[in-house]
């Protein structure tokens, strides 16, 4: 069964928080939270709530624990940009980009195969 949580308004731009989606994509959601919470970055947050949250649903909806469940899907989009403006060489004005990102994960149980 698919577990899914989403996050949108994330105060990061998308082309900071794909490295670190690439690092977690695949892999266990118990390790994912433990390699997200020893990140010491600032934009590593937003996405271990929204970990937290999938594997919240997963426990929540069929009792599933972290360790059985894999991040089969995880992807960042483009969110809105705002757009300001700050004074530039000879009296023009520079405009500047604060781009805003919109998450998704999609966790997936896997089954333990017993010998």
């Amino acid at each position: 069964m698919q577990f899914v949580a989403k996050t949108r308004y994330i105060r990061f731009s998308p082309y900071k928080l794909r490295p670190l989606v690439n690092m977690i994509r695949g892999k266990n959601a118990r390790y994912a939270l433990h390699w997200l919470a020893t990140a010491s970055l600032k934009r590593a947050i937003p996405l271990q709530k929204m970990l937290k949250s999938a594997v919240a649903n997963a426990k929540y909806l069929k009792n599933v624990e972290p360790v059985n469940l894999i991040i089969k899907d995880i992807r960042i989009d483009q969110g809105p940009t705002y757009r300001y403006f700050k004074p530039g060489a000879m009296g023009r004005s520079r405009i500047l980009r604060k781009r805003l990102s919109h998450a998704s994960i999609v966790l997936e149980s896997v089954e333990k195969k017993e010998a």
